[in-house]
């Protein structure tokens, strides 16, 4: 049980290191750019994974061990969860990296864990995964009342709290308590699409997640309008029927559009990540990149 746990959490962190790394991404701390980020580049994204690694573990054993209903398992993950962030924070230099991906990785992976109480089988199915997906909601079905009431109230709010107050969107806690609608549509596209080489794959779902999602960051950074422009323009890319070569030289413009507009799909980004850990755990792709 040990050995496998290390692997369900490798491949958490695996899943991290694989977004980050994809090259190019419009607006996106990459490779080769910092996209419409000036605060952090790609060593500051490897520091803050190695910062999160310990606590991949510790989410999935918290529900393999837990005892009642799911919802009771939400505060231990987010007590967890603030030592992760205070510790990707350190190791950042306050800079904010992961702090939506460490929240979705801490439920999806003390789903897994609750989900390995009576499943031990690697690799999963679909089926594994949307049982997942739903103890996720299971366990987060009271987190957007709790975080968000007496929102007016308050002095000092997230850029969570405040676009829920100004565009009733509940982000990524909203996402998870929902059983992240968009990550099974994001499963969908990715076990559809298996013909495609890996880095293929996971920048044309990136350029799907962008036309779909309700991105937190982009409304943060450019209002309702942003965010109707980017969900067109990706889907405008995706209708290209663009060759590898001519979508990444796309993609490399459409970064550079991006970053000049000062917009960066992080949502999307973040989900794509989970999406990538539970093509892992399907066995779809392995972290070395090689097609299984």
């Amino acid at each position: 049980m040990d050995e496998q746990l290390l692997t369900i959490s490798s491949y958490a962190e695996a899943a991290l290191y694989e977004e980050v790394a994809l090259s190019p991404k419009p607006g996106l701390v990459d490779r080769f750019s910092n996209g419409a980020h000036r605060d952090m580049d790609f060593q500051t994204f490897l520091a803050s994974i190695q910062s999160l690694r310990p606590f991949f573990k510790e989410y999935l054993y918290l529900g393999l061990t837990h005892r009642g209903q799911p919802s009771s398992l939400f505060d231990s993950l987010r007590e967890t969860g603030k030592m992760a962030e205070t510790a990707m924070l350190k190791a950042t230099k306050g800079i904010n990296t992961h702090k939506g991906a460490n929240f979705s990785f801490a439920v999806l992976l003390g789903a897994t864990g609750l989900h390995l109480q009576s499943n031990l089988h690697l690799p999963f199915t679909a089926k594994d995964t949307q049982k997942i997906l739903s103890l996720s909601q299971d366990i987060t079905q009271d987190v957007v009342a709790k975080d968000f009431q007496q929102l007016t109230t308050k002095q000092h709010l997230s850029y969570g709290e405040e676009l829920y107050l100004k565009y009733q969107i509940s982000g990524i806690r909203g996402e998870a308590a929902n059983g992240y609608p968009a990550l099974q549509k994001l499963m969908c596209f990715l076990r559809k699409h298996q013909e495609l080489r890996q880095e293929e794959l996971l920048l044309r779902a990136l350029l799907y997640l962008m036309s779909e999602v309700e991105d937190s960051n982009i409304l943060h950074r450019g209002g309702r309008d942003a965010l109707k422009e980017i969900k067109k323009e990706s889907l405008d890319l995706q209708k290209s029927r663009l060759s590898y070569v001519q979508l990444v030289k796309k993609l490399k413009e459409y970064d550079q559009q991006l970053t000049t507009r000062y917009l960066s799909p992080g949502g999307s980004a973040d989900l794509l990540s989970l999406g990538i850990y539970f093509s892992f755990l399907e066995k779809l792709f392995s972290p070395s990149g090689k097609k299984v």
